[in-house]
């Protein structure tokens, strides 16, 4: 069965997930999470499989993030509005996000995905 991967083909950490997943042999589903980002409902459940924080789901190194001055915001908004917040934007989203729909991995970590897809 293949993974949902999310990305955004011009992000190098997208490049080496991708990467390292076909090396790996790992099926792909690739989704371009800026031209067809996850919904608001496959968010929440991305974030719920995922056990992470949401605020984890950020792309706090991206201009959109910097722009709309979210630093604080992450901090004191509800889950509801950092979803709302997060569906609006697919360059919101950290990425890539890896998912077998039961497993997720959000960002590129070579010892997490060992781990998780292998």
């Amino acid at each position: 069965m293949a993974v949902t991967f999310y990305w955004y083909p011009k992000c190098g950490t997208c490049r080496n997930a991708k990467k390292w997943l076909e090396q790996h042999d790992v099926a792909l589903k690739e989704v371009h999470i800026v031209d067809n980002p996850p919904t608001r409902t496959e968010l929440e459940e991305l974030y719920k499989k995922s056990g992470l924080e949401l605020k984890k789901f950020f792309n706090t190194s991206g201009m959109k993030y910097r722009e709309l001055g979210l630093k604080d915001k992450v901090k004191t908004a509800s889950e509801d509005e950092l979803l709302d917040l997060l569906a609006t934007d697919g360059m919101l989203i950290k990425r890539p996000i890896t998912t077998d729909g039961s497993k997720v991995t959000v960002g590129f970590n070579e010892k997490q995905f060992e781990d998780t897809w292998k």
